[in-house]
């Protein structure tokens, strides 16, 4: 048989597309899945104490409105979805930006997929759980040494929750000195991501933003000049947003820790990072990592993640409990006494991702942590400098080497064509790959930041780059067929202005049903 030949590295696409109703829309009395047998005689005053110790006012008074569908229907519901879904098993996942996707070995998947990790549970005595208090004690062991700090929790399920946390463990540490009140101010960054500023003024504080000079760095001087006996912390990525990596972090954090403050580092991507540098030695006090990003775990559609936590021996005491910790002859959950700011989250944290993650480190050593890092630095460094070769495409402030991200523009083809990087995302759609634009505000105009990883190969990233300079050329020379897609992908054409409007959201089916059906 005559191989066919591909010309182009743009591959063909056509994704399946079912007119698929809501679940609950399925819904028809009476039809059934399963029919389980009735409760023997023998057994019915048994079965029924179950619910005897629940109060009354925590009782149903009736049903849950469940869906009642045959097999043969749901097992149809749920395939037809999933061929609607695009994900880092099925293509080039470098468009994710600052919500790193990669690949997950799946030897490690099968990992936690064993009976013994499937069936365990958070209320077990921890005599009959040591080998997965082991694998948590372990693995914040190796975290320390990644990190340079000294004591880990694992329990924030989140990027944003280890960040709520650090602004936690700021507000107590400042109290405990009696300057909780006095200290009240957070200093961040425009380009660190939004949720630091989020979380810090969750907690009450007053947030100061800095703004870049025009190479793209935070600017020392307008630190120097924010810091006063009112600063509480300082908190920032590093590199940030737009993938520039700032080389005098150390005298932000020297200028903070003089004014009295705490400094915590958002490292939720830091494959760049990895046997480099560490927040140690940049003179932080706390850092968190995603182990759902650099350490490959997957983000299970927001959760069950984590975003581990760690701290100074200073600051040990505040970390949320219980910690795991070890006599020499067994291990145990230490409860955090004095100065915790309390649990953040139910137990100790996603067993299953800790594992992932514990795996992940050991197949790869020392040697291979630093590969992983020069690896995606490398990987990004060939994007910029193919992507800046596209017609209109660029990349604000310094000019050089990036490290796991950039922070693009469209601006100039926007301005020549009319095309939006919105446009242009779902354009992209139409050949299997996905492409994000950025945080708002919009910074940076008509942004897309990109991430690729150490996973993908001189290949994959030359695909993607083709399609960019595919669609490139449509915007200048076929601008409708930019602006009218998709037209091969399941992607719809969102009206953006609905996500400002709490009147037109429906987070559940009940909420949709009150918000739709007639009183």
């Amino acid at each position: 048989m005559k191989r066919i030949r591909r010309d182009h590295k743009i591959r063909r696409f056509h994704q399946a597309k079912w007119d698929e109703p809501v679940i609950f829309e399925l819904h028809r009395p009476g039809e059934r899945g399963v029919i389980p047998p009735g409760v023997e005689a023998t057994m019915e005053g048994d079965a029924l104490k179950g619910t005897s110790a629940i109060p009354a006012s925590m009782q149903r008074k009736e049903a849950p409105g469940l869906p009642e569908i045959g097999q043969a229907k749901v097992l149809r519901h749920y395939l037809r979805l999933s061929q609607e879904t695009l994900g880092s098993d099925l293509n080039v996942e470098i468009g994710q930006g600052t919500c790193t996707m990669k690949y997950i070995p799946r030897i490690n998947e099968m990992l936690i997929r064993t009976p013994n990790l499937m069936e365990l549970h958070p209320l077990q005595d921890p005599s009959s759980v040591q080998g997965m208090l082991e694998i948590y004690y372990k693995l914040d062991l190796a975290m320390r040494e990644i990190s340079g700090m000294d004591a880990f929790s694992f329990q924030p399920s989140s990027g944003t929750q280890a960040l709520l946390a650090m602004a936690s463990i700021v507000r107590a540490y400042h109290d405990s000195r009696g300057e909780g009140d006095r200290r009240d101010e957070i200093i961040t960054t425009i380009f660190s991501h939004p949720s630091q500023a989020a979380t810090a003024a969750v907690k009450g504080y007053k947030i100061i933003t800095l703004h870049p000079d025009e190479d793209g760095f935070p600017d020392l001087e307008k630190l120097k000049n924010a810091v006063s006996e009112r600063t509480a912390g300082f908190v920032v990525a590093n590199p940030e947003d737009t993938g520039i990596y700032n080389p005098r972090i150390r005298e932000f954090t020297d200028a903070v820790h003089a004014a009295g403050g705490i400094c915590f580092y958002d490292q939720a991507n830091a494959n760049g990072l990895l046997g480099i540098t560490r927040a140690k030695e940049a003179g932080f006090d706390m850092c968190f990592f995603n182990l759902h990003k650099t350490f490959a775990a997957p983000h299970m559609c927001g959760g069950p993640a984590t975003g581990a936590l760690g701290v100074t021996e200073e600051l040990k005491r505040f970390l949320p409990g219980p910690l795991v910790d070890t006599d020499g002859s067994r291990y145990f959950l230490a409860e955090q006494k004095d100065g915790s700011i309390g649990k953040v989250r139910s137990f100790h944290g996603v067993a299953q991702t800790v594992l992932r993650s514990y795996a992940w480190i050991m197949s790869l050593g020392a040697e291979g942590l630093k590969d992983v890092a020069q690896i995606a630095v490398l990987n990004n460094n060939y994007l910029y400098h193919k992507i800046l070769q596209i017609r209109g495409a660029s990349a604000p402030y310094i000019k050089g080497r990036r490290l796991e991200q950039v922070r693009y523009s469209w601006k100039q083809l926007t301005d020549e064509t009319g095309i939006t990087t919105e446009d242009i995302t779902r354009r992209m759609c139409d050949f299997g790959l996905h492409y994000w634009t950025s945080h708002h505000p919009y910074i940076v105009p008509q942004p897309f930041t990109l991430e690729p990883t150490e996973s993908y190969s001189k290949e994959d990233l030359d695909e993607y780059i083709e399609a960019l300079k595919h669609i490139s050329n449509e915007a200048y020379t076929q601008p409708e067929i930019v602006k009218t897609a998709p037209h091969s992908s399941t992607v719809h054409r969102n009206v953006e202005s609905s996500l400002d409007d709490p009147a037109q959201w429906c987070i559940t089916w009940r909420a949709y049903l009150k918000k739709t059906q007639p009183v």
